[in-house]
């Protein structure tokens, strides 16, 4: 009787599509918050609904990797990607949880378009996550990751235009605090989209 002693490559891949998947719902639950404000209550729990989910699927991965002998790509591109996965729903339910407790009111235009942001970059990283399965073709799977930095600057730029004009109109220094604090999360989330396109551009070079 021959020992299998490769594991199921998809195991891990389909993993991280579940993460990638779990970060969307997180980021249009996130994005729907802001745009319909009289369901805060609603969306928010959904929002930690979602991000559980992720940190199961995170425990899950781990979990593999630890009883793994050999693995599709390495094990520490494994731990990496889980990690920063699990980081951007980590930094949405904060951005959700911070709208609540600070009881900031209605959100501004540049609130709407960061959500935004992060929703699309988001999407490009299940496009991302699911190039995985197949390293014969990294054009199309860095292109992904492309768009993703492009994203990333293009928050950076709304960010920067959301503090100056925060700072400038906001009467009520309290105010403009927890608002600069929502921002930066939000920001993180997106700056994590990107560390999880660069960590997949790694994979990309050692594999493909």
């Amino acid at each position: 009787m021959r020992l299998r002693l490769i594991p199921r490559n998809e195991e891990f891949f389909q993993l991280f599509d579940a993460a990638a998947a779990n970060i969307v719902r997180g980021a249009r639950y996130l994005r729907e918050m802001v745009d319909n404000y009289d369901r805060a209550a609603e969306l928010h729990k959904l929002v930690e609904e979602t991000e559980h989910e992720g940190d199961i699927t995170t425990h899950e991965i781990m979990e593999r990797l630890n009883m793994t002998f050999v693995t599709p790509i390495d094990g520490e591109d494994i731990r990496a990607l889980a990690s920063t996965l699990d980081d951007i729903l980590d930094y949405i339910e904060a951005t959700a949880d911070r709208m609540i407790l600070y009881d900031v009111g209605r959100p501004a235009s540049h609130m709407a378009d960061l959500v935004i942001i992060l929703e699309q970059s988001a999407e490009e990283i299940v496009k991302c996550v699911s190039g995985l399965h197949d390293l014969r073709r990294p054009r199309r799977l860095l292109d992904h990751c492309i768009e993703i930095n492009r994203l990333e600057n293009d928050g950076d730029r709304v960010s920067r235009r959301a503090l100056a004009e925060l700072f400038k109109k906001t009467t009520d220094p309290m105010d403009a605090i927890k608002w600069k604090e929502i921002y930066e999360h939000v920001e993180m989330a997106i700056d994590k989209c990107e560390d999880v396109a660069n960590i997949i551009e790694s994979v990309v070079v050692k594999y493909a």
